[in-house]
C-alpha cells in the first residue's frame, strides 16, 4: 500500500510543479510522476535536515518543502528531457 500512496502523491506533486512552472512542460505523465516522488523525498529529506518532519498536527513546512522539491525536480528533468528528445530527433 505504500508504494500505492507514493505514486498517489508523485503524481499530484508533479502536477502541482507542472501548474506552477511557467510555460508548457514536455515530460511524459509517468515522467511528472516519478519526478514528483523525487521531489517528495527531497522536501523529507530537507524537512528532516530543518527538524520540521515530524510535528504535532499537520506537517505544513514538511508539505510546502516537498512541493518546493518537486518543482525544482521538474523543472530540471524537463529541461534534461527536452535536450534529450532534442539531440534524438537530430541524429535521426
Amino acid at each position: 500500500m505504500t508504494w500505492l500512496w507514493a505514486i498517489i502523491v508523485g503524481l499530484v506533486l508533479g502536477l502541482i510543479a507542472k501548474a506552477i512552472i511557467p510555460g508548457k512542460q514536455q515530460i511524459p505523465l509517468w515522467l511528472t510522476v516519478i519526478f514528483g516522488m523525487l521531489g517528495s523525498v527531497l522536501g523529507n529529506w530537507a524537512a528532516t535536515g530543518l527538524g520540521v518532519a515530524d510535528t504535532g498536527g499537520v506537517d505544513w513546512i514538511r508539505h510546502l518543502l516537498q512541493l518546493a522539491g518537486a518543482v525544482i525536480i521538474v523543472a530540471i528533468g524537463d529541461r534534461l528531457w527536452v535536450s534529450m528528445r532534442g539531440r534524438k530527433k537530430e541524429t535521426t
